[in-house]
């Protein structure tokens, strides 16, 4: 499911469904418009499913690694902390986006080969 899709859905789930609900319910009392236990019933169940729906895609979202990269960081060294840059998206993909999004791992050892070059 897209980011938009998502983000559509989500407002449909938390505001337009229950308003329409608490809407028709109002209405219906004051005006005596039919099948209002029905109508209400049904959005609460709709605004319900979707609610499961978002939830399961948020979850299954939130176990993937969204990370472009490591940074590493070792601290050992009395004279001075190493860094070393561990991504894992391409430079080609990196070019197109507006930001990206690093893990950092502070007890990282990086080899005295690898900090000579």
């Amino acid at each position: 499911m897209s980011n938009k899709t998502y983000d559509i859905l989500k407002w449909i789930a938390q505001y337009l469904l229950p308003a329409c609900a608490t809407l028709y319910f109002a209405l219906s009392g004051i005006w005596g418009l039919p099948y209002g236990e029905e109508v209400v019933g049904t959005l609460a169940a709709l605004t319900a499913f979707l609610g499961v729906i978002l939830g399961i895609s948020t979850a299954q979202y939130n176990k993937k690694d969204h990370s472009d990269g490591i940074l590493d960081i070792d601290t050992s060294s009395p004279d001075k902390d190493l860094y070393r840059l561990n991504l894992t998206t391409g430079f080609e993909d990196l070019k197109l986006k507006d930001e990206i999004k690093l893990k950092v791992n502070p007890k990282a050892y990086i080899s005295q080969e690898e900090h000579r070059l």
